[in-house]
């Protein structure tokens, strides 16, 4: 029983059933599977940007002598240029980097605090569970913006104070889906097959109980870091992010509104597509894995 067990719900096991459902899922699915290929295109296409910025950007960010100032987009400055004569297309590819950077990295703290939070306290349950049930009710219950505007404001500019200030609200996100999906897992046969032949509690969530759960929090994490973008741009927007010196498409939107009643569309309209179309790039691919990892849609 233990090694029937074992083989049927191991991490190992978990992996490559889910490697296969991807793989077949193309046979299976219709516009769900093209709106998860057109969001990893778009993430992907992103990811270069931020990891390769010199192959596509013509400028550094800060070059002030990439052209003249308020230069309209050109074969030259497809994008055209700001009012320190900086080119916008370099500091949009550049700017891929800085707000990628907090999104995945305020993703990734929540998650490493809020997922092992809700396997604990949905599996002991009692006290312990009611408290901090209570504590990330509490954090959830305040708006998202508002709560990171809160910490930002605390904490200060900076790239490590923003991407707190981010995390923090999406703890409660990974906490309350985490715990809710173990407070139902935790009575199915196979937890009590675990433990009626002695397995510890450790072994019994880390090997029985978090792998059933890893498909739902990976698509949740895809769309925590589109939600992340938005609110990391915000509060670059308002002057609560990134120090000047950053190239930050929240922030190159705040400096260019006060050209916009000159005409000068071009220094908000391209910082402002790039963070939609990223925003969109996670929404669609967090979509289609929501979309083709149910079971339901298994009984078209």
């Amino acid at each position: 029983m233990n090694s029937t067990v074992k083989a049927k719900y191991s991490p190992a096991s978990f992996l490559g059933a889910f490697i296969k459902k991807i793989s077949k899922a193309n046979k299976t699915y219709g516009v769900e599977w093209w709106i998860m290929i057109a969001g990893i295109a778009i993430v992907l296409f992103m990811l270069f940007t931020a990891f390769f910025p010199q192959v596509l950007a013509p400028y550094l960010p800060g070059d002030q002598d990439a052209g003249t100032q308020l230069e309209a987009p050109s074969p030259q400055h497809i994008f055209g240029t700001d009012n320190l004569n900086r080119d916008i297309f370099s500091r949009v590819v550049y700017g891929s980097r800085t707000i990628l950077g907090v999104a995945f990295a305020a993703a990734l703290l929540s998650s490493i605090i809020g997922i092992p939070l809700g396997l604990i306290s949905g599996y002991a349950g009692g006290v312990f569970d009611r408290i901090l049930s209570l504590i990330m009710d509490s954090i959830y219950s305040f708006p998202g913006l508002i709560l990171a505007i809160a910490f930002a404001a605390m904490l200060g500019p900076g790239v490590v104070n923003i991407t707190l200030a981010v995390s923090v609200i999406y703890i409660p996100t990974y906490f309350r889906l985490v715990r809710g999906q173990v407070l139902t897992l935790k009575e199915e046969l196979y937890v009590e097959a675990a433990r009626s032949i002695g397995a510890k509690d450790g072994a019994i969530l880390f090997k029985y109980i978090f792998p059933n759960v890893i498909a739902t929090v990976a698509i949740v994490f895809s769309l925590n870091i589109a939600d992340a973008i938005m609110t990391e741009a915000a509060l670059s927007y308002i002057g609560l992010g990134l120090p000047a010196g950053i190239p930050d498409w929240g922030m190159d939107i705040s400096i260019g509104k006060s050209f916009l009643p000159s005409g000068v569309w071009w220094m908000i309209t391209f910082p402002g597509l790039a963070i939609i179309l990223l925003a969109l790039g996670f929404t669609m691919l967090g979509e289609g894995l929501a979309e083709i990892l149910n079971p339901r849609l298994l009984e078209k």
